[in-house]
This record gives C-alpha cells, sequence and structure tokens, in this order.
C-alpha cells in the first residue's frame, strides 16, 4: 500500500508542476507534514528561459495591485529588465519535501544558445555525486533544446536552496528555495508554533541590467561592481510610480502573516551574488536563531543577523507585540554600504487584525539597523567580544571525528586581489595591467594560492583521469613564478577517503578591505575557529600564530556549515571527514570571483572509490579529427 500511495503521488506531482503557479507549490503533495518512516517521490518540471521583468503579462501593474499577481508578472522592484528563470518565476519554483524523499527534477533549456545546470545547494549527493548540478566537474552542461534529469535523494534536512551554477544566470534569476523538513520530533528546537512554507525568504542583491553586461563593463572597461537594490521574494521598492496629480508610490513588498500569541520559524536564504553582505533586523522584534545551513544550533536570542552569499539560517519570531505591522529592514554591507549605493529592502511583518497596509515611511539605509546583539558581523571573528562569530555558537549534532586532535591533512589556502596581466582582461603589451595609468582600468584577480582554476574540457567525475599529471596545486606550480605573473590551470587537491581534512583559508587583505564566503560541494563542515588579526595578514603569520598555541579550535561542538565568511586580514579553520568520494568544489560564492576562477576542487578518494557514470549520462569534449 504504501508503494502503491509513492506512486500515486508522484503522479500528483508531475501533473501539478506542468505551468505550476505559487498555489500550486503549496499544493503539492510532497509539501505535507513529515510522518516518520513515510517517503515520497516528487517529481518537478523546470523549463529555463529568458523573460523580462515588468513584462506584458503584468498588465496595469503597479497601478492595479492585482495584476501584480498575474500568472508569469514578474514585478521585480518596477524595473523592467531581462531575466533568465525557470518557469517564468522569480525565485523560481520551490521545492519543499520531507527527508529521504526521491527527488526528480526535469530540466528543459530553452535558452537559444547557452549551457545550463542545476545545482542542489546543500545536498551533499552522497552516493549521487553526478546530480551535484557543477558543469565540467560532475556534468557537462545541458544543451540549449535539451533536458537532464536530475534524480537524486533529499537526505540533508534544512533550508537549502536551488540555482544555476553555469555562468551568470543565477544572478539573472534562476534560483529557488529547497527546503528538507523532518519530523517534528526529530527538531531539537522545535518550540514554535507554526512551520509555513510562506514564511521562506529568499534575499538577493539585485541589478537593473542584465549581469554580463555589468561584467563585462567591469572587467572590461570602468563600470563598477556596486548592486543598487535588493530583491526579498523577487519583489522590492524601489521605483517610484505615479505622476503629478498623484501622490507616488512602491511596487508592494513582500508580506509575512503572523498571528499573535503564536511563535514561527523562518527561513533566510541569501541568495546574492556581489559583495554585498546583508544585514536583517526586524522593529519592535529580536529573533531566536535555531539553525544554519541545515544543521541545528543552540537557540541564541539577537537582534540583527548578517549573511552572506549562499548561506541559509533559520530563526524564530514570536509575535507577542501590539497587533500592527512592522517593517523587516535589510541593508547591504560592503559594496552595498553608505560608501557605495545604500542598496536596501523592506518587508512587512502583518499581525492578523492589523491594517492591510505597509507601516508609514520609506526607512533609509541607516534606520535600517538596530543595536543590540549582532550574529555573524562583517570582518569580525572571535576577537571581538560585543558579536557572536560563528564558531562561537554550538552545534546540537554529536561530536564527530572531523573534530579530532590531529588532522590527516592540512591545507592553507590564501588569497587576496593580486595585479596581474589575467589574459581575460588584460593583454600585454596591448593592456597590461601596468600599462593602465587610470586605476579604473586596473582590474586586480582574485586567487586561491595564486592560482586561478581552469576548468578542463571533459568532467572530472566522467573523464577521472588516470593520474594527477594534469592537476596543479601550491605543490607543483613554481610558486615564486605565480606570485608575480598569472597563473591558471586545473586546481585540484586529492585527500584520502575517510582522512580528515582541516582548510586554514586566510584573507590576506591587502588590496581591498572585502569579503568572501567560500561554499563547499559535497560536504558540511565544522567551523572550528575564525578571527581578524588586523588590516592584512599573510600564511606565514598565521602559522606563527598557530604554533604560538593562540589560534584556538573549538573541538568540542563547533557547528557544522556548508557556506562561510572569511574575515579580511584574518582566518577561517573549517574541519570535514572526506568520506563522500568524488570531485567536489570549493568556491568563492561571489559570481564575479567564481568566474574568473576563485575556487578549487577537492579529489576525495581514487577512482576506483567513486560511483560508475550512470547508463546513458551524457558527455561532452573536443572534436578535433585528424583529417
Amino acid at each position: 500500500m504504501k508503494r502503491f500511495n509513492q506512486v500515486l503521488c508522484c503522479v500528483a506531482a508531475i501533473a501539478l508542476l506542468s505551468g505550476a503557479t505559487a498555489e500550486d507549490e503549496e499544493n503539492h503533495p510532497c509539501n505535507r507534514e513529515c510522518i516518520e518512516g513515510e517517503t515520497m517521490t516528487c517529481h518537478y518540471d523546470f523549463e529555463i528561459g529568458w523573460y523580462q521583468s515588468m513584462s506584458k503579462a503584468c498588465y496595469d501593474c503597479p497601478f492595479n495591485a492585482d495584476d501584480c499577481n498575474r500568472k508569469d508578472c514578474i514585478p521585480a522592484d518596477g524595473i523592467s529588465r531581462p531575466l533568465n528563470v525557470v518557469n517564468r518565476k522569480m525565485p523560481g519554483p520551490a521545492i519543499t519535501v520531507c527527508q529521504g524523499d526521491r527527488v526528480i527534477v526535469d530540466v528543459d533549456n530553452e535558452l537559444m544558445t547557452e549551457g545550463s545546470s542545476v545545482h542542489w545547494h546543500g545536498m551533499h549527493q552522497v552516493g549521487t555525486p553526478y546530480m551535484d548540478g557543477t558543469p565540467w566537474v560532475t556534468q557537462c552542461p545541458i544543451s540549449p533544446l535539451s533536458t537532464f534529469r536530475y534524480n537524486f535523494t533529499a537526505s540533508n534536512p534544512g533550508t537549502h536552496f536551488w540555482h544555476s551554477h553555469s555562468g551568470l544566470q543565477r544572478t539573472d534569476g534562476m534560483a529557488g528555495a529547497f527546503i528538507v523538513r523532518k519530523t517534528r520530533s526529530r527538531e531539537p528546537n522545535g518550540f514554535y508554533d507554526y512551520d509555513k512554507s510562506e514564511h521562506v525568504m529568499l534575499v538577493t542583491d539585485w541589478l537593473h541590467e542584465t549581469t554580463v553586461a555589468k561584467y563585462t563593463d567591469h572587467h572590461h572597461s570602468t563600470g563598477d561592481n556596486k548592486p543598487p537594490a535588493l530583491l526579498v521574494n523577487g519583489v522590492g521598492r524601489f521605483k517610484l510610480f505615479g505622476n503629478d496629480t498623484d501622490e507616488p508610490f512602491y511596487m508592494k513588498t513582500a508580506q509575512f502573516d503572523v498571528e499573535k500569541g503564536y511563535s514561527y520559524r523562518f527561513r533566510l536564504i541569501n541568495a546574492e551574488f556581489m559583495n554585498c553582505p546583508i544585514e536583517m533586523t526586524i522593529d519592535g522584534h529580536n529573533f531566536t536563531l535555531i539553525a544554519s545551513d541545515g544543521h541545528d544550533l543552540e537557540p541564541i536570542i539577537a537582534t540583527s543577523l548578517v549573511s552572506y552569499a549562499g548561506e541559509r539560517f533559520d530563526f524564530v519570531i514570536t509575535a507577542d507585540k501590539e497587533v500592527d505591522n512592522y517593517w523587516i529592514k535589510f541593508r547591504g554591507l560592503m559594496d552595498c554600504d553608505d560608501r557605495f549605493t545604500k542598496a536596501k529592502q523592506v518587508v512587512v511583518l502583518h499581525y492578523e487584525g492589523a491594517p492591510d497596509e505597509e507601516p508609514a515611511g520609506n526607512p533609509t539605509w541607516e534606520e535600517s539597523h538596530r543595536d543590540g546583539l549582532q550574529l555573524n558581523a562583517l570582518n569580525k571573528g572571535e576577537e571581538d567580544m560585543a558579536t557572536i562569530s560563528i564558531p562561537e555558537m554550538h552545534s546540537l549534532h554529536a561530536w564527530d571525528e572531523s573534530m579530532k586532535e590531529v588532522p590527516d591533512h592540512q591545507f592553507y589556502i590564501t588569497y587576496d586581489f593580486y595585479g596581474k596581466n589575467n589574459s581575460e582582461y588584460h593583454k600585454a603589451p596591448y593592456y597590461g595591467f601596468n600599462q593602465m595609468t587610470d586605476t579604473d582600468n586596473k582590474m586586480f584577480t582574485p586567487q586561491l594560492n595564486h592560482i586561478s582554476m581552469q576548468n578542463p574540457k571533459t568532467p572530472l567525475l566522467i573523464s577521472k583521469p588516470l593520474s594527477s599529471s594534469g592537476f596543479c596545486n601550491a605543490d607543483t606550480v613554481d610558486e615564486e613564478y605565480c606570485e608575480k605573473e598569472f597563473c591558471k590551470c586545473p586546481h585540484v587537491l586529492s585527500v584520502k577517503l575517510g582522512s580528515v581534512v582541516e582548510l586554514v583559508i586566510i584573507d590576506e587583505g591587502n588590496t581591498y578591505d572585502a569579503n568572501h564566503p567560500f561554499h563547499l560541494h559535497g560536504y558540511a563542515f565544522r567551523v572550528v575557529g575564525m578571527r581578524r588579526l588586523g588590516s592584512s595578514t599573510s600564511a606565514e603569520e598565521v602559522k606563527a600564530y598557530d604554533a604560538a598555541g593562540l589560534l584556538k579550535r573549538n573541538l568540542i561542538d563547533a557547528p557544522l556549515k556548508d557556506t562561510v565568511t572569511i574575515p579580511d586580514g584574518g582566518y577561517t579553520v573549517v574541519r570535514f571527514k572526506a568520506d563522500n568520494p568524488g570531485y567536489w568544489l570549493f568556491h568563492c560564492h561571489i559570481e564575479f570571483h567564481v568566474e574568473v576562477g576563485m575556487g578549487l576542487v577537492f579529489k576525495v578518494g581514487e577512482n576506483w572509490d567513486m560511483p560508475p557514470t550512470p547508463p546513458g549520462f551524457p558527455t561532452c569534449g573536443d572534436y578535433k579529427p585528424e583529417n
């Protein structure tokens, strides 16, 4: 009977998701209360295509507010611009399932000329590395007018998201929530009353042009890389509407409904793509943080939270204030702060019984900050007593071998922006880095250990190279040469299956006062240490700091995450047990940085340890016949 019910649910899901709406997603049979021992097969159809915000589907939006909710209308922040989206939705279709469900997604690429792929950010793909969605590492890009079926088990519970991992597609709208629930009895922080699908916040920075236009202008001319706006769940305030006779108004913001006297679990997904950490506060309310990147934490009551690209946080809001409407405020930091664009956004926390209207006023960037305890603060670590950094949080997951005293592998990974003749945008002797007299035309190169990642022509997991002769890393390149000249090659670090790996990630901090969040595919890691040493630092300084016994590691209850920030002029130390064989990407989650090679690949185990290529799995590569 159970198997029969699974098949029925799968068939229903297929019918529902053809031309699905938000209401369809809410009613998807897999979006349910999870029951111990009950799993389902959940089928979704994704159609990738170019589209437009404020399209003809929006009719008279926002002057007629109902038109903004029409099928295929993407209002964004009132600006009309090209998009790259799934099923003409932004954010794309939400996937909400239970732990252990089988997830099947047919991705149909209807782009004119571009390949594509979908990465399931937070899914470790144990046993199914070919489903990770990383082009040139785990699969070939999905060709235009082709369909690729992703098929895997949702084994990692928590708040995750899916996004394109091809080119700049994620930045133009191709992302959506991926929520994997577990039974309430397995929730160690299940003290809230409701966990609703409509309480998911997907937050991103936003451009008013295609990202490729921004990218080429920034890298090949004098254009900047500063986002002007933020969006929450695909909408927000930016453009003013009206005329001389009307009072000007903004696009309606996202709204989250609560009832006084109850507590609610909210899920925040940071899907941004620029160097724009986002600070969140809630007028009149504190919140209780309970999880990050799908992993449970000892609860922390706080006033504000900073999140970085790729991170997810779960928190509880208790609706115990006067019945009214309250702003939830988001403001951009770093490249979005008061030195640049002051990017910001608001959404409404609406108490049942309050008027159906937004709070008065238009909060400024400065007004979007609240004093109080801040979590995950920008460029601060354990040295800062006024905030709580990630390694100071306490995991509710049991101790594991990754926190043993001495790891089996230790890698120092240093990075910064370097002044080199990067052939991607500086060509000596024509317009080399040092030939540019205008600093606006000097484009620095972000690299890991002075190496830019070069993708192979055939995905590593498919070709499974018989030797590492084609790989490079800090041990194989000429270190002195690469410190001065531009080095680009397939940057791969090999580790033994079952070994404990420690990464000491160091932001040298010499070129910019910047920030970089790093994401590891295939794993969660323990964040055992984080500290800012000064305005700049080096591997030698960090090693000396460690040798003196000053680099403290939490090897008891360090939090589990898959994405973490590195303080500028400081370090973050992470640990993981390499028990998931395959080739796994480790990269900065700022899109412009990873696109120019700010990443590397971990090869875990030997080729014979890795699952065999699925039957009929698509291949790609050069076509260069001898005749």
